[in-house]
């Protein structure tokens, strides 16, 4: 079982702070939300986990490893990432691009096996996209191919999963299925999941914790029902918004209209 520490995790672009001194812990089998208004760091920090960004200062652990001082192919074993803009190369299909997730488990100068091509096969099964496994990933829909690249992750076999906006471009039947798969997975198999998200009620029904970040500062951190609180979200992002109460007890973030300006744009008696 895995767990993500991260500790003074601090990214700057041309001397500017993009992240400062960011602290948080992802345990076994927990899913953590960041939210966080547009240019918060939100994509910064998931990255600068991976180790695609390179950190100014602080330092990230999962299993208590380093991961910025592991080769590629180690720190793949350790963590997947399913990134809001994937690079695909042209001409291959949904099966070849999951494929590509069992690299970090083959050798050097061997070749994928027989194994190899089961877990490929059930990770596009798990997301209901096998039908689809021979078409080629540009002619996918955004939202076919969003599933197609959580797959790949899936066939990777981490034990820490990082999502950023992973439910972008797909239907609301589709939002539910994938975040209800990666809701399974890490309960069963204790991933530690930590992931970026726009949608705050869908955030605040799977994740555990959430960690609100604002202009790369962590300005709140806890439960969804502690976070997702309005005077919060209008105080760091200008929202209008009432918090109500599902079935489950989960919070339910609904936008209000701005009355005032309705109003205001009604023409005089």
């Amino acid at each position: 079982m895995s767990r993500i520490e991260v500790r003074g995790l601090t990214v700057a672009y041309n001397g500017r702070p993009v992240l400062e001194e960011v602290d948080l812990t992802v345990g076994p089998g927990e899913m953590v939300a960041v939210i966080g208004p547009n240019g918060a760091g939100k994509t910064t920090l998931l990255r600068a986990i991976a180790g695609t960004v390179r950190a100014r200062a602080g330092e990230v652990l999962v299993e208590g490893r380093p991961i910025p001082d592991l080769a590629r192919r180690d720190a793949a074993r350790l963590l997947a990432m399913v990134p809001q803009d994937p690079v695909i190369p042209r001409g291959m299909t949904a099966f070849e691009y999951v494929l590509l997730g069992r690299t970090p488990h083959i050798g050097y100068w061997g070749a994928e096996t027989a194994g190899d091509h089961l877990r490929a096969g059930e990770a596009l099964e798990r997301l209901g996209a096998s039908s689809f496994a021979d078409r080629l990933m540009e002619r996918l829909s955004g939202g076919e191919r969003q599933r197609i690249v959580l797959a790949r992750a899936l066939a990777q076999d981490a034990g820490a999963l990082l999502l950023d906006e992973p439910t972008t471009g797909l239907d609301i039947g589709h939002q539910q299925t994938v975040l209800g798969l990666v809701d399974g997975l890490r309960r069963e198999r204790g991933i530690a999941v930590l992931g970026a998200f726009h949608d705050l009620t869908l955030a605040g029904q799977y994740s555990d914790r959430m960690v609100l970040l604002v202009e790369g500062r962590v300005e709140a951190e806890g439960p969804p029902h502690r976070v997702l609180q309005p005077a919060t979200l209008a105080r760091f992002s200008g929202a209008r918004v009432v918090v109500l109460e599902g079935p489950g007890g989960e919070p339910l973030v609904v936008p209000v209209r701005d009355q005032t300006a309705d109003e205001m744009s009604r023409p005089s008696p």
